[in-house]
């Protein structure tokens, strides 16, 4: 088999966007169930496919039991599934599509610092028992926001923020962003680099952006979520596993801080302890899921795989700056 599809629903935002697959004359497959196979799904169903188009799935094992696989096209931007190094030692070529999630996932983002800051999902499960409170949240305006990890998606959060005119927003990265704080800043946002031990007991709202990577695992745990403000909110659109989610559930229920909103999970479909608590809003990780994001998701990782199995040059192959996130 020439191709398969491992990551479901593919091709249902654009059914277009299959077309050039059924006209190419590859064969291929692809995953029908409407949810994340199991491992041992993907293991039978793409055991002999030549390129892969694929989704949040672990990889390493198919790598290793297929050697007819040279190359997986990922539908998004997260790496972590992927075993960079793996691939490159056997000669397997990953490309991604960094640039079309990223509005969607600014959106979800800013949407979540609303919602979690106004406290709409404890006060809708109110309304529901018959219970009528309106406790005063804060504004935007008038909150500090920390951005860990400013790449695409945090940057992008940052401009969708102007508008609201935020009191300040804090930025950590491990790469150098004056230009772009700068750029900001010529924009008329309060904005600025700082520590990461300043943007947890500053801030009202911190929202993650990074990978995950060994020095992003449970980077936030119960000694950060200690440092925050009482009144603080944390938001995840970025990795399950970046958050450690036992000392958020200990955090939220001791009052450590005051509410979270979480969209990844380690693993996923999450069944876990925050379900139970009413100051967090869970969301099935659709930081992406938006008609337009999805459409050119699928349909770049698509051409990408149709270029390969073509003989032409990749457009959007993993740059080696992302392995040595892998190291």
């Amino acid at each position: 088999m020439d191709l398969f599809i491992s990551t479901s629903p593919f091709g249902v935002s654009d059914p277009t966007i299959l077309e050039p697959l059924k006209q190419s004359g590859f064969s291929w497959s692809s995953n029908n169930s409407g949810r994340k196979l199991k491992p041992e799904e993907l293991l039978e169903a793409a055991k002999n496919c030549k390129a892969l188009v694929a989704g949040t799935e672990n990889l390493l094992p198919l790598i290793e039991i297929n050697p007819d696989l040279k190359m997986i096209a990922r539908v998004g931007i997260g790496l972590d599934g992927v075993p960079l190094h793996e691939c490159r030692k056997r000669g397997i070529r990953v490309s991604w599509t960094p640039d079309a999630v990223t509005r969607a996932v600014a959106e979800l983002t800013v949407g979540q610092m609303l919602s979690s800051s106004r406290f709409v999902r404890m006060l809708d499960a109110g309304i529901r028992k018959q219970q009528w409170s309106r406790p005063a949240g804060r504004g935007i305006h008038e909150s500090i926001i920390g951005l860990i990890g400013f790449g695409r998606i945090g940057s992008s959060v940052a401009r969708l923020l102007g508008s609201f005119s935020p009191e300040q927003i804090l930025v950590r990265d491990i790469v150098d962003k004056t230009s772009e704080i700068h750029a900001l800043q010529q924009e008329g946002l309060n904005i600025r680099s700082a520590g990461l031990e300043e943007i947890l007991k500053s801030s009202h709202i911190i929202s993650l952006h990074v990978p995950l990577w060994k020095e992003t695992r449970h980077m936030i745990g119960l000694h950060e979520l200690e440092m925050m403000r009482q009144d603080a909110m944390l938001i995840n659109t970025a990795r399950g596993g970046i958050v450690d989610e036992t000392a958020l559930r200990d955090a939220l229920e001791k009052g450590f801080i005051s509410g979270a909103a979480i969209d990844v999970f380690e693993k996923e479909p999450y069944s876990g302890p925050l379900s139970l608590m009413e100051n967090c809003i869970l969301t099935p990780h659709l930081g992406s899921c938006t008609l337009e994001c999805r459409a050119r998701m699928e349909s770049e990782s698509l051409n990408e795989a149709l270029r390969f199995l073509q003989g032409d040059s990749l457009l959007q192959e993993v740059p080696d700056a992302e392995y040595v996130y892998q190291e």
